[in-house]
């Protein structure tokens, strides 16, 4: 088989074993890659979606912003050939020296760091969270103050200590986002998300 062969047939047994559900069609898009990511259904019933995050995420792509993630892991996950039509970057601090340098001298964590260093350019673009809660919850604070001003927050971060915390924070707030309640998430899940959001864009601007 090849792997678009692969792909079709996966998505096919995606949906027959996820059966009926409420998402709307760009909804489903996301949730059934994360799924197929993962190999776990759980996401039906945990993914959040803010009203407008998915408009929001079409938008700062096709106008070719910034994309940020907190892991290169992210960084790596992501299809960044389908998003060379829209000029999109693709950044992540998380190794920056001078990232190391601010976080040593803060005594916080490089992901939180990084997340001050990509203020620049953040505006308008799509801040990517998939494993450290420490960057979700300074982005949170950053957007409270009004100092950090993405388009979208994708808010998938994995583990036992302030994941869950971090995206109920998130999900409180009035803001474009993309998250899920409970500990599952991870920097695979998260890039799916905005591989997902590619295809959207793409199939959204064909169609015009």
């Amino acid at each position: 088989m090849t792997p678009n062969e692969i792909e079709t047939q996966s998505f096919t047994i995606i949906d027959i074993e996820a059966g009926s559900h409420t998402f709307s069609s760009d909804e489903w898009r996301i949730v059934q890659r994360m799924i197929h990511t993962s190999a776990d259904f759980d996401y039906m019933k945990t993914v959040r979606f803010h009203p407008n995050a998915i408009s929001k995420g079409i938008q700062a792509i096709s106008e070719g912003k910034a994309i940020i993630t907190d892991t290169n892991m992210a960084k790596s996950g992501i299809n960044t050939a389908g998003l060379v039509r829209f000029g999109c970057s693709i950044t992540c601090l998380i190794q920056d020296s001078q990232v190391c340098q601010l976080a040593h001298n803060a005594g916080s964590t490089r992901a939180a760091a990084a997340v001050d260093a990509a203020l620049p350019v953040m505006e308008g673009g799509i801040y990517v969270v998939g494993n450290a809660p420490t960057a979700l919850l300074r982005l949170i604070e950053l957007i409270k103050e009004e100092q950090a001003r993405p388009a979208l927050v994708i808010g998938l971060p994995v583990g036992f200590v302030n994941a869950a915390e971090s995206k109920a924070y998130l999900l409180n707030m009035d803001y474009p986002s993309i998250s899920n309640a409970g500990r599952k998430g991870g920097s695979t899940v998260a890039a799916s998300v905005v591989n997902a959001l590619v295809k959207l864009t793409t199939a959204k601007l064909s169609s015009r």
